[in-house]
């Protein structure tokens, strides 16, 4: 049975921090049930990295100003015929909540930036082994301590994040769905087309054939170059099908 990959590829810079977040904030859930230090490292690096992500630009601003812009797509819709209301208004009211809900949080992070063993052990990861148990024993201490303690403050950390997650999860899904697969073909392994108003590209590719895109595009514009995941001994068929979404 074929396998399918998605890629995607933001398009403008808003975008691009806001799958950061994505994936930062995935990879912190996964990693929630921390039982040693190889857990903790994965999730404190993580909830580090989403903390330098948040001190970038007006993010806040950012995004109520996107939950703002998908509630006017909405309401255009509404004049369509045979539109779903039921599913207009329910996604319309679950935007109206984010807003509110994001408005009266506090500053993104801002539970995890004042954390005490989370500034501790944010200041070591950048020296190559500087988690020792001897460089923080706050945090050897603090991995043995009942599970159900630490899972307890985990849960407390990720809550804090709860704002960003909903609205960031709703506007990527939207986005997400507003573009529809259409088949392409990129000869001698390149594709170029126009994005008049798009944030996002999608493509996927059949693992079979190995190759992985490249894409260099911005505002209006992209070209997709296609290259071998073996550089050696890989090669670029003169003709290539695939599925690209613009959304």
């Amino acid at each position: 049975m074929s396998t399918t990959i998605l890629f995607e590829h933001p398009l403008n810079e808003k975008m691009r921090t806001w799958l950061r977040i994505e994936f930062l904030l995935k990879q912190l859930e996964a990693s929630k049930s921390i039982t040693d230090h190889l857990g903790a490292l994965t999730f404190f690096r993580n909830a580090a990295e989403l903390l330098d992500v948040f001190e970038r630009g007006e993010l806040r601003t950012d995004i109520l100003k996107e939950l703002e812009r998908q509630q006017l797509k909405l309401r255009s819709w509404t004049e369509v015929p045979g539109v779903d209301m039921e599913l207009i208004n329910a996604l319309s009211q679950r935007l109206k909540r984010c807003s509110t809900v994001l408005m009266a949080a506090p500053r993104m992070g801002q539970q995890l930036r004042e954390d005490r063993l989370i500034g501790l052990v944010r200041q070591r990861l950048s020296i190559p082994g500087g988690c020792c148990s001897f460089d923080l024993p706050t945090l050897h201490i603090w991995l043995h301590q009942d599970q159900q303690l630490r899972d307890d403050q985990v849960a407390q950390w990720l809550a804090s994040l709860a704002a960003v997650r909903e609205a960031l999860t709703l506007i990527l899904d939207l986005i997400r769905q507003s573009g529809i697969f259409r088949n392409q073909t990129s000869l001698n392994g390149f594709f170029q087309d126009n994005a008049e108003g798009s944030d996002l590209l999608r493509l996927q590719l059949m693992l079979e054939d190995s190759l992985y895109p490249q894409v260099s595009g911005h505002k209006s514009r992209y070209a997709i170059r296609f290259l071998p995941l073996d550089s050696e001994n890989g090669d670029v068929p003169a003709r290539l099908d695939f599925e690209l979404a613009c959304c």
